[in-house]
């Protein structure tokens, strides 16, 4: 009897081995030729699990800032016709071995994020395969942190009419948005807000930090985002941020400030921040709420937004001096 030949777990050659790591089918499938040109990925951050010719794994890490470390763990597979035994073993050793080559020794591990479909939990056959990762992302040291409805509102969908309720006016700089990020912050149902407050965070220094590590990092112009007033007095009310990341416009941040939640005004607020998009002739506007943030899930439901998918993410607590 032939033995089964070693596993070998190593990075990519270069972009030329892509089709190798496409052997495995995942939905972002489609944006690593694009990824790996403009530097967002790089082949050494892009590993491969092999028994001969067989793939048997893959994982691959992502940023948006090219030039910079890795930002995101988003790609994580393996063959789903490996018994689970072989599939636990194969896992582990994959992401410790990659984990360990990727990440800077003694670092946070980046955030692992993954698309579901919006039924997974339905799909014997997509449910199983997905707990076999999620079970080899514990045995490593992770959690799941949170899971996420994805949205999208498509072009030809009614963009609701100014009621009048509000105003709106563009953000004129940093502060005027920081300065009503931080009381959104606080009480904030999101779970990344909650987790930088619950690691001793003040809700002003992780209003700082989402708005220097994400969006200031949009290249779409800052006219498109508003802030919310009453038309009576000017008091703030809440904020929108349209832009448009590497693929899709999108809602990039929300909230209304916690002395007027419970009015029914959100809607206003997100329908200012589709109809900037909308004019600006988009196919699509992307979206995401924490299941649990029932209001705002509610508030996209009522803007013609769909449920297309879901996202779940795991994180590493605490930074190691190996990834192990």
């Amino acid at each position: 009897m032939t033995p089964d030949p070693v596993l070998v777990v190593r990075p990519l050659a270069g972009p030329q081995e892509l089709g190798l790591f496409d052997r495995l089918d995942y939905v972002l499938d489609h944006e690593l030729p694009d990824d790996l040109a403009a530097g967002r990925r790089l082949p050494e951050w892009m590993w491969v699990a092999l028994r001969g010719e067989r793939l048997v794994g893959r994982i691959a890490w992502w940023t948006g800032r090219p030039g910079t470390g890795p930002q995101a763990l988003d790609f994580f597979d393996l063959d789903p016709e490996l018994p689970p035994e072989e599939a636990a073993e194969t896992g582990l050793r994959l992401l410790e071995t990659a984990t360990a080559a990727v990440v800077p020794a003694g670092g946070r591990r980046p955030e692992y994020g993954r698309f579901l479909p919006a039924d997974w939990r339905e799909l014997p056959a997509t449910r199983a395969r997905l707990e076999r990762l999620f079970d080899v992302l514990a045995a490593s040291g992770a959690r799941p942190l949170v899971e996420r409805l994805r949205l999208e509102w498509r072009a030809g969908t009614a963009v609701p009419e100014p009621t009048g309720r509000l105003a709106f006016r563009p953000v004129r700089d940093r502060e005027d948005l920081l300065a009503l990020m931080t009381p959104v912050m606080e009480g904030t149902l999101d779970a990344h807000g909650q987790a930088d407050l619950a690691s001793g965070l003040s809700p002003r220094r992780a209003a700082e930090l989402h708005y220097d590590e994400e969006l200031a990092h949009y290249t779409t112009p800052r006219e498109w985002w508003r802030i919310a007033e009453l038309p009576e007095t000017g008091e703030p009310v809440g904020f929108v941020v349209p832009a448009r990341n590497n693929y899709h416009a999108i809602i990039a941040y929300i909230g209304v400030l916690p002395a007027h939640r419970g009015r029914g005004l959100v809607d206003e607020v997100l329908a200012e921040g589709t109809r900037v998009l909308a004019a600006e002739g988009v196919p699509r506007i992307r979206a995401a709420t924490d299941v649990g943030n029932v209001p705002m899930a509610r508030s996209f439901a009522r803007a013609g937004y769909v449920n297309f998918e879901r996202s779940i993410n795991f994180v590493w607590d605490a930074p190691g001096t190996e990834a192990s």
